[in-house]
């Protein structure tokens, strides 16, 4: 009975024993065992993996590519102009000895690459005018930050993936500055258009009137030629016609004079009864009463 406790002892501390040997490496996931601190195996396969209980423990460590969300900073252009750039990063753990040796751990790693992102990002585009870190050449200064952070990252470990910005804005003061600046700018523009349009206005309705009084005064000269003409014409006629018939053409005409003369019956004549106005009138014999 007593040998059967030992055994039921013996077969118990070995199953602890053995929990506390073995230890599972997951496929997303890179291994260190150290001894007392000291690294003594590097695994980077997923799997079943044995350590000295109680001697040795296991660092786990991530080797999946990760997402880094850096702090805004403040960017001085060459140009003296102030941007306020938003950027992250992805990187990834390819020499997990490296790593643990530089930085420990991956709180330590975000906060160092964070202060290198920051710092390589002020260092290139505080090279740069405000107008080039907006146009497309961006790209190109973005790829001279992650070789220059990369550079950096090596030395802990690290693989820099990929550094973007999300982000770029100018300081809320400079940015009211520039709304102020731009709103000013259209109300100038505005100011200059309605100005060119009255000035177009002005000439337009200035070459109009002045084609109107062109159009009036060739219609007026046509006018006076065809009433010329017409003139002309009727005098001719007349003349055709006093020239086959003369007595009759002169009574036409004394009775036309006796027309206008005589309008609304009460006009007075004083001239001498022989007078040559009258001569159509000889045969008219008074009325007797």
């Amino acid at each position: 009975m007593k040998a059967g406790k030992i055994l039921l002892s013996i077969i118990i501390l070995l199953g602890i024993v053995l929990f506390f040997s073995i230890f599972i490496v997951k496929e997303v996931n890179q291994a260190i065992v150290l001894q007392f601190g000291d690294p003594k195996k590097i695994i980077l396969k997923p799997g079943l993996n044995f350590k000295i209980p109680f001697i040795q423990n296991v660092v786990f460590l991530d080797k999946r590519i990760l997402n880094l969300d850096t702090p805004p900073e403040e960017v001085i252009a060459s140009d003296q102009k102030r941007l306020i750039v938003d950027a992250f990063a992805r990187f990834q753990i390819i020499d997990p000895l490296k790593f643990y040796i530089s930085v420990g751990n991956e709180r330590v790693a975000r906060s160092r690459l964070a202060t290198i992102i920051n710092s390589r990002i002020r260092n290139v585009l505080g090279q740069q005018e405000l107008q080039t870190l907006l146009s497309q050449d961006r790209s190109k200064q973005m790829a001279l930050i992650q070789e220059g952070v990369n550079n950096e990252a090596e030395n802990f470990g690290i693989k820099i993936v990929d550094v973007r910005i999300k982000r770029a804005d100018l300081p809320q003061a400079n940015s009211d500055a520039i709304f102020r600046r731009m709103q000013t700018e259209r109300e100038r523009e505005a100011k200059e258009f309605r100005a060119k349009g009255a000035e177009m206005a002005v000439t337009i309705t200035s070459t109009a009137d002045k084609e109107v009084t062109v159009i009036l005064a060739d219609a007026q000269k046509k006018s006076e030629i065809m009433k010329g003409e017409g003139d002309g014409e009727r005098n001719r006629i007349f003349a055709d016609a006093f020239g086959q018939d003369p007595e009759f053409f002169a009574f036409y005409r004394a009775m036309q004079a006796y027309e206008k003369s005589l309008i609304g019956g009460e006009t007075s004549l004083i001239l001498s009864p022989d007078s040559e106005f009258f001569k159509f009138f000889g045969n008219i014999k008074p009325k007797t009463e």
